[in-house]
């Protein structure tokens, strides 16, 4: 049996059910700004969970979203104490890497937000720099479509940094991604662009068994973290989505999503972990089949 890195699980809903609910755009970068050490907390408790790797409270931290909600001069303090929070908790845990986490430009699950190359290579250099010195690679997460993967990946290029890129598929059809652009296609791409891993992720856990299921002739590790949410509604689509625009399934428990992961890996994935609605209680779950399988405890 291949080795297998156990990724963490997602940090924004985690966030809610230890902060509470914040109906604004960035929420999940204010309760960093008011309590960093609840996102400390996070990071320590997917670490003591079994995840190898802690990825940074900065899905949402491109400069335009700072701009638009009037706090431009926190951008770069938040960049890097997120990235200082994650590398905490991991030289605290003594072991372990930081995956510099950045999320799409304009919105999540928008296939027409960020293809202007020129503009995406600015934004995700912009990011991965002030991350250089505390993260060991970037994953770029929710990726859209084709071209979106080739501007991110322009931008977040620094020297000595492996780039994870991670696509989202439709909910409905894993064989395609939210472009309606292929996984096939996906893989392709990244190949040339020269990332280290392909993943899915934040999609059905379904839709990404059938997108894992089509990754067998990719040449690099290849990976999965669904989420937990019934479905992207359109509402969420919107240029500012609120959490309450979603929702959580209900038949989703550490067991349940343990068993997606069993498939995963039984498709060739050597990277799991999980997205949204993906706690620490499903990433021990994960963890401790793993051990069990590589005959621990």
């Amino acid at each position: 049996m291949s080795a297998i890195t156990i990724l963490d699980g997602g940090m924004g809903q985690e966030l809610v059910r230890r902060y509470g609910e914040l109906n604004k755009a960035m929420w999940g970068i204010g309760v960093m700004a008011e309590n960093p050490e609840i996102v400390r907390a996070v990071h320590d408790d997917y670490f003591a969970a079994g995840a190898e790797i802690a990825t940074t409270n900065t899905y949402n931290i491109h400069r335009d979203r700072f701009v638009r909600d009037g706090v431009e001069d926190q951008f770069d303090v938040l960049n890097k104490l997120a990235c200082r929070l994650a590398a905490e908790a991991r030289d605290e845990h003594g072991a372990g890497q930081v995956a510099g986490g950045i999320g799409p430009l304009g919105g999540s699950y928008r296939p027409d937000h960020g293809n202007d190359l020129d503009q995406a290579a600015t934004a995700f250099e912009e990011i991965a720099l002030g991350q250089a010195d505390y993260v060991d690679f970037y994953i770029i997460e929710t990726i859209a479509s084709l071209d979106a993967a080739r501007g991110a990946m322009a931008g977040a290029s620094v020297p000595g940094k492996p780039v994870w890129l991670s696509f989202t598929v439709d909910d409905d059809d894993g064989a395609i991604i939210r472009s309606g652009e292929t996984v096939a296609d996906a893989v392709k791409l990244s190949e040339e662009l020269g990332a280290a891993a392909m993943l899915i992720n934040c999609s059905r856990p379904e839709a990404v068994s059938d997108a894992v299921s089509r990754l067998s002739s990719a040449s690099m590790p290849v990976g999965a973290y669904a989420n937990g949410f019934t479905r992207i509604t359109e509402a969420f689509k919107s240029d500012a989505p609120k959490i309450t625009d979603l929702s959580e399934r209900k038949d989703l428990g550490p067991d349940a999503y343990a068993d997606f992961g069993d498939a995963w890996v039984a498709s060739g994935a050597t990277i799991i972990g999980g997205c949204c609605e993906v706690g620490p209680a499903h990433i021990a779950e994960l963890s401790r089949r793993l051990a069990q399988k590589n005959g621990g405890a």
